[in-house]
């Protein structure tokens, strides 16, 4: 548990003390997104909480630092001697290790063959975070650059450690296996009780001569671009795998992938539901009657769009072929444009007098104008 003043990952990472490495990197992932600096720009607040979740999962991700974290409440100090402890009285023994070692070698340990040797290599973490498009690049494609910061392999070092050089060594105490033997005599037995190596911390190695750049860990964070092609046809919510462009691997082991979450930016005339497209255009009472042509945006450009001879306002008419390509295949959807009937506000005395003639003459009642018996005149004139 953490000491006084330690700093609680699994509060910082809104998990139970208890929870899966799943459960760990899905928490992980969801603050990442919100807390990730592009996402927050200027925000020192944000950033400084990015830096915990990041110094958090290191810790719980990792099998060996999340057990010295949870018994010692810390990471990388050698762990303190037994006793001490609520147990002292029974000569220095905890009963809760006495039992855990006791039926371990009862039923025998299914994980000892795999906690001893050398550290294999580990693959690098997945990294996942979102990534703003325009509607236009939606559909057309787009190379855009992001910029990740991740862990990465030390240049100076080359990822082993160790000062240009020098070289590791294999570490005195585990003698490179990683984990070293205590045995202890119990009144139920003699036991063996196997933990990670307080002098190289599991790696097998010891480093004589810590590299200046990384501090010995071999590997540093750094602000990683990439160059990212945008497929048309991406939608809000799309994944796009980056092979390779993840963390750094530990111990020779590859690098993670890159997860780019797209969120499609709304715009200010189209509407997308699917691989359709939407939109509203205005045109005149006198087109809507008689027929006409207006022009339409589309992702293409201008269109001539055709309004036949009384076109009732909400009329919908699909445009073929003018929506959004089909992510993955051939094909893009239709644009579907509703005609919304212009119904004028400021009107001249003339143009008063001319509608309240046509709705004289279609039998319409309407608000009188007093302005029909100047028709002729303006007519004649």
């Amino acid at each position: 548990m953490p000491g006084p003043g330690a700093k609680d990952y699994y509060e910082i990472l809104g998990v139970p003390k208890n929870a899966s490495q799943d459960e760990i990197k899905r928490a992980y992932r969801k603050l990442v997104r919100k807390y990730h600096p592009d996402a927050n720009p200027g925000n020192r607040e944000a950033e400084e909480r990015f830096k915990l979740i990041n110094e958090a999962y290191e810790v719980l991700s990792d099998p060996q630092k999340r057990a010295q974290y949870d018994q010692f409440g810390t990471v990388g100090e050698t762990p303190p001697q037994w006793g001490g402890g609520p147990y002292a009285d029974f000569g220095g023994f905890d009963f809760g290790d006495i039992f855990g070692d006791f039926f371990d070698s009862f039923f025998g340990d299914s994980r000892r063959s795999t906690r001893r040797g050398r550290p294999v290599p580990q693959r690098g973490d997945d990294i996942e975070m979102p990534m703003s498009v325009t509607l236009e690049e939606a559909a057309r494609g787009a190379v855009k650059e992001v910029y990740i910061p991740r862990w990465e392999t030390c240049k100076r070092c080359g990822g082993t450690g160790a000062e240009p050089g020098s070289e590791p060594r294999v570490c005195p105490t585990c003698k490179g296996h990683g984990q070293v033997e205590s045995h202890r005599r119990t009144a139920f037995g003699d036991f063996v009780s196997v933990t990670t190596c307080p002098t190289c911390r599991g790696r097998g190695q010891a480093i004589s001569h810590p590299c200046k750049s990384c501090g010995g860990q071999g590997r540093s964070r750094a602000r990683h671009r990439v160059e990212v092609k945008i497929p048309p046809g991406v939608n809000t919510g799309t994944r796009l795998r980056i092979q390779g462009e993840g963390e750094a691997g530990t111990n020779g082991g590859p690098p993670g992938d890159l997860y780019l979450v797209i969120h499609v930016l709304e715009h200010p005339r189209l509407v997308r539901k699917g691989d359709d497209l939407y939109t509203d255009i205005y045109v005149p009472f006198p087109i809507a009657a008689l027929g006409g042509s207006v022009e339409v945006s589309t992702l293409d450009g201008e269109e001539t769009l055709e309004i036949a001879p009384g076109t009732q306002s909400g009329t919908s008419i699909r445009l073929k072929g003018k929506g959004m390509p089909r992510l993955g295949s051939l094909g893009r959807g239709d644009l579907i444009v509703r005609v919304m009937v212009d119904v004028p506000r400021d009107l001249s005395e003339r143009q008063r007098a001319l509608i309240e003639a046509l709705a004289q003459e279609m039998h319409v009642p309407v608000k009188a104008t007093g302005l029909l018996d100047k028709l002729k005149g303006w007519f004649a004139s």
